[in-house]
């Protein structure tokens, strides 16, 4: 095959500019799929995505299309990324596949926080990018704005803009026309020992682990039998092909600059790294390829079964999970009051809620979740710099010289007349003003410095309330600076609920407490005895509610007759009650937990 007409190319964009619809399009001007599929995001094939409107996970298929102006038949490998900030790690594993990226910007929000940052992904990773401006076609859209945004914000020239709607169907042949004029062909040598690379992964309950890559050197086919360069596994092919019509696609091989997959009989989704190097076993490239940057998660909460035997069910989808998403992190934890679970890390708080309904959906589990809590660094008095991710890390207060919280660098483009607004809300989450800019009349760009704690459960929603939907925002991390911590207990009749206790600053746990224990009231049901609810920092309790037991009326059966007999069945109920509250368990509501992390 010609290396010189394959083009590998990625579409970026803001979350809800179009992105898919375009990626939809490009299939139906290329053949790879039946006009009458139109409307459906194809690529986005899980039902979570259908519902959400969003792309959770990136997608690969293989396009023919034949120049208009040159007459060349061209292969082009597109890949659809998310738009959501807290999945950029899928956008990043994308890029590394490419030459080049599609950056697509609605014409009726212009340049959206995620747009800048995406682009400079791009830039990072040196590929050739195509500026489109998307939905010319709504009434509200200010294609000659968003034009000039392009140009003044990311430097672009007029020329270089493509104007497009992916609904209607216009500019998609322009935009095919410049993918294969502008965008370079991959390099690589086919006559070196062969070296790819891992960006993706999935699961198939028949062919076991499938594997994407990107030939760098040399060719691969269906005979070769290959190492796993960095966690040394050697396994031999199975299935080699690529995935041209929305279908997997037999080949018998894949040569430097493409992009398919394989299967190895591959049944432990532990023995496969994302980003790890394949080489040949018989002739072994010199070195591995770098790899992706490990991104550290920054939001931590511990998901529990509900039925304790489903245990061993939620290890094998958390590991099958995996596969498809290496930004997600888990180790096994012990809760008092869930039993055996899994301490996991994500992205933000949009990626925690993904992995639960994907989890729930897709492998029939019954989950709990405990509050969210970013990673603080610790300095005790001994000296040692130790990472608490969980309550129960947090040492004694006398142990500790100095506590640490992260610090993210905020970005937010927002409209210019709801700058005071959403200053004053950043500045009660305790944020520094940085910088901003006016990138038109209309829109200007904030830039701020916040702890991460802050904005991980609904700092977003507020901003696009402040906003009327115009704001976004994005965010990147900084630095682990000085904070004042403490440690929430929240304490159900005298016995501490390690799953809805949490860190937080301390000049805010007041009022977290009582809220806390407000909104705990309404939400536990009433028992047969007394439920005191209590917020405590160590041993001072600062917050503190009751909840009446339900009542019984036990003298309900007499009709007259001696007092003595009534009080006896008073006494004995009021017996009962004391040892229900001394032995009974306080049943707790999973709408409880879910309730606690908007507080």
């Amino acid at each position: 095959m010609d290396k010189s007409l394959i083009r590998n190319f990625s579409i970026i964009a803001h979350i809800d500019h179009g992105k898919s619809t375009l990626a939809d399009r490009i299939l139906e001007v290329t053949g790879a799929v039946d006009r009458r599929h139109k409307g459906q995001q194809l690529l986005d094939d899980m039902d979570l995505e259908k519902e959400r409107g969003i792309t959770i996970k990136a997608s690969m298929v293989r396009l023919f299309y034949r120049s208009q102006k040159t007459g060349e038949n061209y292969i082009l490998n597109l890949i659809d990324t998310p738009g959501h900030v807290d999945f950029t790690y899928e956008v990043s594993k994308s890029l590394a596949a490419c030459e080049g990226a599609l950056l697509v910007v609605d014409a009726g929000q212009g340049i959206e926080a995620q747009t800048v940052a995406n682009y400079y992904l791009a830039r990072d990773n040196k590929l050739k990018v195509i500026p489109v401006i998307n939905k010319i076609d709504l009434t509200s859209a200010d294609v000659e704005g968003t034009r000039r945004q392009i140009i003044d914000v990311l430097g672009f020239k007029e020329e270089e803009i493509i104007l497009a709607s992916a609904k209607e169907g216009t500019g998609v042949e322009e935009i095919l026309e410049r993918i294969t004029q502008a965008i370079p062909a991959p390099s690589g040598n086919p006559d070196l020992p062969l070296k790819a690379l891992v960006f993706d992964c999935r699961f198939d309950v028949f062919k076991g682990v499938v594997i994407f890559v990107r030939v760098v050197d040399g060719i691969i086919d269906n005979k070769t039998q290959i190492k796993l360069m960095h966690s040394g596994k050697v396994c031999k092919i199975e299935e080699l092909g690529v995935f041209q019509n929305l279908k997997y696609t037999q080949a018998n091989s894949l040569a430097c600059g493409e992009v398919g997959y394989f299967t190895a009989n591959i049944r432990d989704p532990r023995e496969i790294l994302i980003g790890d190097t394949i080489a040949d076993m018989r002739n072994p490239c010199a070195e591995a390829l770098p790899g992706f940057r490990k991104l550290k998660p920054l939001v931590f909460c511990g998901i529990y079964p509900v039925n304790p035997a489903d245990f061993a069910n939620l290890r094998d989808a958390i590991d099958k999970l995996k596969l498809s998403d290496a930004s997600f992190v888990f180790e096994p934890e012990n809760s008092q009051s869930f039993g055996t679970g899994f301490r996991c890390g994500f992205l933000g708080l949009l990626h925690m809620e993904i992995v639960q309904e994907r989890l729930e959906r897709e492998y029939d589990l019954n989950l709990i979740l405990t509050v969210p809590n970013v990673v603080y660094r610790i300095r005790t008095t001994q000296g040692e710099l130790i990472e608490v991710d969980t309550p129960a890390k947090f040492p004694a207060p006398q142990d500790i010289e100095e506590a640490q919280e992260p610090f993210v660098s905020l970005l937010m483009i927002i409209p210019v007349d709801t700058i005071e607004s959403v200053c004053d809300f950043a500045k009660s989450r305790r944020g520094v003003f940085n910088s901003n800019e006016y990138l038109t009349e209309k829109r200007v760009k904030l830039i701020f410095d916040m702890p991460l704690s802050e904005i991980i459960v609904d700092f977003y929603d507020r901003i696009k309330s402040l906003t009327r939907g115009y704001g976004s925002l994005d965010y990147e991390f900084k630095d682990y600076l000085p904070t004042k911590l403490v440690k929430l207990d929240v304490m159900l009749n005298g016995m501490v609920c390690d799953a809805i206790s949490s860190l937080m600053y301390k000049d805010k746990a007041g009022t977290k407490a009582h809220a806390l224990v407000s909104k705990l009231k309404e939400l536990i049901p009433r028992q047969l005895f007394e439920v005191s609810i209590q917020a405590a920092i160590g041993s001072q309790v600062i917050a503190s509610e009751k909840i009446r037991p339900v009542g019984k009326h036990v003298t309900a059966k007499c009709y007259g007759g001696d007092i003595t007999r009534k009080r006896k069945l008073w006494e004995g109920q009021k017996k009962g009650k004391k040892r229900l509250k001394n032995f009974g368990k306080v049943e707790i509501p999973q709408e409880a937990f879910l309730e606690v992390l908007k507080i």
